[in-house]
């Protein structure tokens, strides 16, 4: 018999003791605790999770590999918390809800969901779609799909002809009746009803269209829409299922309906008055200002015929000021979440929104952390996600140029790793 004399490390690395590490020397590392860029900088990475954060470039070992992002600014995975990943714009997104199927919807939002990581977005909150949402969610944690982490609401809840109504704006011979089980409700029995379905199906928290809103097909895109005690409900069922309601507003009404029944989150926030920032404040409600969608709404609303009629008026009155209220909103104090509407603008021009929010005097720092610790904070995953730190899981991105001085570099994403996995290189 042949003696074979290994080495510690061959010992290790035949039975499989030995994980290889991947060390990212990082020339400038946004610090989202602190809100402070440090230099020359080293990411121990091993497996999912990072192993260590080590001042200087450190030498790795002959079994590990090296990443070079000595030209970059590294930071944390961003997370969007308000995207719709299932479809995109188009002048043609009326007509296409009768021609595509779902699965024309779910090829599709392989494409949105690759563009959105590719953009540094490791992690996203889908607000709304028809619930192929819950499958591609699935398939990427599967590894079937390259995309976002995403927390997603499956398909909205909305009173009828509400915002969230699928049959909006279609022949009367088409409309039916729809119920619970599509999102659709009247009255708190139905309420309780449409949340617990929603559970079922898959979802991972609620989404509520408090008012009207903009793209549908309705005349109203401010009204409050559901009675007190129909939100009362929803929230109430959500926390029993231990998930999180999310509530589309954009008028203020709605808003402090909304707001008093106990959601996580307004999302838009257009028209919101000092009295219902005040009431946010109370009541420790999250701001999700989606800045981008407002600027695009309202700039595809000038393209005749890009919008229906109806349409294009609500988003030349109510898009360009959600801005302004952000600002307001921010300088007041209410909890500001970090999140775009991806979908009704191209995915993967999520950047927009951190130059939005510097516009009117968050400072560029400030906006990292909201679409970073911020977010990992809203979620309730702050012990996993959000920072660059030992024991986390290592999703990492980096942009050329630098962010603190320049926040429109945010646009030039080079690097991206979700959970150890190189995406982008």
């Amino acid at each position: 018999m042949r003696k074979i004399v290994l080495s510690g490390l061959a010992v290790m690395l035949s039975y499989g003791l030995y994980a290889q590490k991947t060390y990212i020397h990082a020339g400038k590392l946004i610090d989202v605790k602190n809100k402070k860029t440090l230099s020359e900088q080293t990411i121990i990475v091993e497996n999912d999770k990072i192993l260590s954060v080590v001042s200087g470039y450190s030498t790795p070992g002959s079994e590990d590999s090296e990443i070079d992002l000595k030209n970059s600014t590294v930071m944390p995975g961003l997370m969007d918390m308000h995207v719709h990943i299932e479809g995109e714009t188009s002048p043609t997104r009326y007509v296409d809800g009768f021609r595509n199927n779902e699965a024309d919807i779910a090829f599709n939002s392989i494409g949105f969901a690759e563009k959105t990581i590719m953009a540094g977005f490791t992690t996203v909150r889908d607000l709304g779609g028809s619930g192929v949402n819950i499958a591609l969610r699935n398939a990427i944690n599967s590894g079937k799909v390259t995309g976002p982490r995403i927390y997603t609401a499956g398909k909205s809840i909305a009173p009828t002809g509400g915002h969230a109504d699928p049959t909006n704006g279609v022949r009367r011979d088409l409309m039916g009746d729809p119920g619970p089980d599509q999102g659709v409700i009247n009255g708190p029995y139905d309420a309780r009803k449409a949340v617990r379905q929603a559970v079922k199906y898959g979802s991972d928290l609620i989404k509520v269209t408090a008012t009207g809103g903009v793209l549908s097909v309705a005349r109203d895109g401010s009204a409050p829409q559901f009675q007190q005690d129909e939100l009362d409900a929803i929230v109430a069922t959500a926390k029993d299922f231990g998930i999180m309601v999310a509530a589309h507003a954009h008028g203020d009404e709605g808003m402090q309906r909304a707001i008093r029944a106990g959601v996580t989150s307004i999302e838009h926030g257009t028209m919101m008055s000092d009295e219902t920032m005040d009431l946010m404040k109370e009541r420790g409600t999250w701001l999700v200002p989606t800045i981008t969608a407002g600027m695009s709404a309202a700039a595809f609303a000038e393209i005749p015929g890009y919008y229906p009629e109806v349409v294009a008026q609500k988003a030349k009155r109510i898009g360009a000021q959600i801005q302004e209220t952000f600002g307001k909103a921010y300088k007041k104090g209410v909890k500001i979440a970090f999140g775009t509407d991806a979908g009704v603008f191209a995915h993967g021009d999520n950047y927009r929104e951190f130059i939005y929010m510097a516009e009117v005097g968050m400072p560029n720092l400030d906006v990292i952390q909201s679409a970073t610790l911020t977010n990992a904070q809203f979620l309730g995953i702050e012990d996993k996600l959000g920072s660059i730190e030992a024991g986390k899981l290592a999703d990492i991105i980096a942009v050329a140029g630098d962010p603190e001085q320049d926040i429109s570099v945010m646009k030039n994403v080079v690097f991206v790793m979700k959970e150890g996995k190189v995406v982008k290189d």
